[in-house]
């Protein structure tokens, strides 16, 4: 383990969570917000300078990332930016509950959208976009935007971004990883921008637009209303943010073939196919679900299709109250849940591409059952999916499997009945914060105790780096320096 690389790149980080806290300052200085507002945000961006500073002296040059390495850093990373940046929240008073403020931001950076706030504007303007700009700066991940904008150093950071990264598997777009985190971002930040002038166009405010282009490109959730996007009561708003919802949920290595002229390869993806159908399939199901519940097919279509895309992306914006629809409903969404979005997305859940695997995977266990001797491979795409790559599908899904039981076991002990402890668990290790039944469209999770806030934010953090780097990091081999 080489500690003073690990070191070296948080300090980095903690300097970048710097610069991103400078926005959230200048609201408050746009907006005249009190001097404790300021204060607090001018403290915390000192003390995350100062570590910065002192992680600088420490030379890159000649350094390797090594798989441990690249696990543990991804690790720390999520935990310390979500540890500084609820700091702000602490000081101005405004969640004065160490771990109740600890949850919000890690909620946001892992673009969860749980809240143990009320629904409303109950944060300053300032904090309410700093919480947003959480789900914008861990949407496509923070090490990946390092990677972006810091000079190449050091060696191996493709496990960095291995770690990051969702899905079964990482393929760089380029030869360097650096490279490939550029583009990833350029092509992010270009669909955020764009969002937030078509929201403006929409009829939604400046401020208002970015706070939801940001929670609809992190796939996050988070809104400053308190019916979320239902508030607007603007169908053009609705029909936007499902696009972009669904957008921001599909592989982005689709848009960068799009982009080099690689379109018909990229509507080629069997991933995007069966995304596509399980929007449609969803949407059915429940329209046929909930028909005798709207007055016209138009609002029960703009409903059902806003809530269906804005589930399936794990982001959690509502324009309705679901928790009304009948249970068949609720349980097409539950699916959706744990389905989620897209492999190297800004989505959460299990993805489309592992669910795929093991669906395939299932089928031909079933087949050589019955036929022995046949050689029976797995393809993707028309490419033969590697061993190794079935194999982690398989083990992941084992090991959630085993995640979810062991979180819902504790969360169960705060005396909560048993829907709301699964919905709880779910739509946070699924990064789906509203989930359905009880945490619904207006509830918060700050009804839970502090023990079961503690495991729900393990489960944010779990859900977003995909459960491997968080154990990697608790087993002491990972910690030697020699092995």
């Amino acid at each position: 383990m080489n500690y003073r690389l690990i070191l070296s790149m948080l300090g980095r980080i903690l300097t970048l969570e710097a610069l991103f806290m400078a926005a959230p300052l200048m609201v408050a200085l746009i907006y005249k917000e009190s001097l404790l507002n300021i204060f607090s945000m001018l403290v915390v961006i000192a003390i995350l300078l100062a570590i910065g500073f002192l992680s600088s002296t420490i030379d890159l040059a000649h350094m390797h990332f090594g798989v441990k390495e690249g696990f543990v850093a991804v690790t720390l990373t999520w935990i310390l930016m979500s540890l500084f940046g609820c700091l702000p929240l602490l000081i101005n008073g405004q969640i004065p509950d160490f771990i109740d403020a600890f949850f919000e931001i890690a909620s946001g950076f892992t673009t969860t959208g749980a809240s143990v706030l009320p629904a409303g504007e109950y944060l300053s303007k300032s904090m309410m976009f700093w919480r947003s700009f959480t789900h914008f700066i861990g949407g496509m991940g923070i090490l990946v935007f390092a990677l972006a904008v810091f000079p190449k150093k050091v060696d191996g950071t493709v496990y960095v971004m291995k770690a990051e990264m969702p899905g079964p598997s990482f393929g760089k777009l380029v030869s360097k990883a650096d490279i490939t985190a550029k583009i990833l971002y350029k092509i992010y930040i270009t669909m955020t921008i764009a969002l937030i002038i078509i929201l403006i166009f929409a009829g939604m405010d400046p401020y208002d637009s970015m706070i939801h282009a940001f929670g609809t490109a992190g796939t996050g959730g988070f809104s400053n209303k308190a019916l979320s996007i239902a508030e607007f009561n603007n169908p053009l708003i609705d029909y936007i943010l499902a696009i972009f919802m669904y957008a921001f949920s599909i592989n982005f290595y689709i848009y960068y073939l799009i982009l080099i002229g690689r379109g018909k390869e990229a509507f080629r993806s069997e991933e995007l196919k069966a995304y596509f159908m399980i929007l449609i399939a969803a949407v059915l199901l429940i329209s046929f679900n909930v028909k005798d519940m709207y007055q016209s097919f138009s609002e029960m279509f703009r409903h059902v299709f806003f809530t269906v895309t804005s589930i399936m992306s794990t982001t959690g914006f509502a324009n309705t109250d679901f928790t009304a629809w009948p249970e068949f409903s609720h349980f097409v969404l539950n699916i959706l849940i744990f389905i989620g979005s897209c492999a190297g997305s800004t989505g959460g859940g299990l993805k489309v591409s592992r669910i795929i695997i093991l669906i395939k995977a299932g089928l031909n266990e079933i087949k050589q059952s019955i036929s022995p001797r046949r050689v029976l491979t797995i393809t993707e795409d028309a490419r033969r999916v590697p061993d190794n790559i079935i194999k982690s599908a398989l083990v992941y899904f084992f090991i959630y499997v085993i995640t979810f039981i062991t979180l819902l076991f504790f969360v169960s002990l705060d005396n909560v009945d048993s829907t709301t402890a699964f919905n709880a668990v779910s739509a946070t290790l699924n990064t789906n914060a509203p989930g359905v039944e009880i945490v619904g469209l207006d509830g918060t999770y700050s009804f839970f105790s502090p023990l079961s806030k503690i495991f729900l934010t393990m489960a944010m953090i779990i859900g977003r780096l995909e459960i491997i780097p968080i154990l990697v990091l608790f087993m002491p081999r990972t910690w030697k320096t020699k092995y």
